[in-house]
C-alpha cells in the first residue's frame, strides 16, 4: 500500500469542506484561497482548485464576481450562496463527529 496515496486521498476528501470555510470568512479569489490552504498546509495546487471551484458553482454552493485588480487582470472572487452556508453548517456538524469517532478510536488502540 502506498502511504502517499492514502494520505492524498484523505486531504482531497476535506479539501470541499477547507474551501468552504475558507469562503465563510470572506469572499475571496483563487490565489487567496490557495494562500490560506498553505498556510494550514494543505497543500493544494491550482489545478485542483479550480475544477471544484467550478463544480461547487455549478451546485450553486457558490457565486462569483469579476473585481478589477490594480496588479493585473480581473480577479474572480468566490463567495458563499446560502445554500452553500446551509451545506457548510451539516459539513461542519459531520466533521466534529467523524473527528469525534476518530480520536476515540485512535485513542483507545493508542493506549493498548
Amino acid at each position: 500500500m502506498n502511504i502517499e496515496n492514502t494520505k492524498a486521498q484523505m486531504r482531497k476528501g476535506i479539501l470541499e469542506f477547507c474551501i468552504l470555510s475558507v469562503l465563510k470568512e470572506k469572499d475571496c479569489y483563487t490565489s487567496e484561497i490557495l494562500d490560506q490552504l498553505k498556510t494550514a498546509k494543505l497543500l493544494v495546487v491550482e489545478g485542483t482548485v479550480y475544477p471544484l471551484l467550478t463544480r461547487l458553482k455549478n451546485d450553486e454552493l457558490l457565486s462569483y464576481r469579476w473585481e478589477e485588480s490594480t496588479s493585473g487582470p480581473p480577479r474572480k472572487y468566490y463567495r458563499l450562496t446560502e445554500q452553500g452556508n446551509l451545506f457548510l453548517n451539516e459539513l461542519q456538524v459531520t466533521w466534529k463527529e467523524l473527528s469525534e469517532a476518530v480520536n476515540i478510536i485512535t485513542n483507545k488502540h493508542s493506549h493498548e
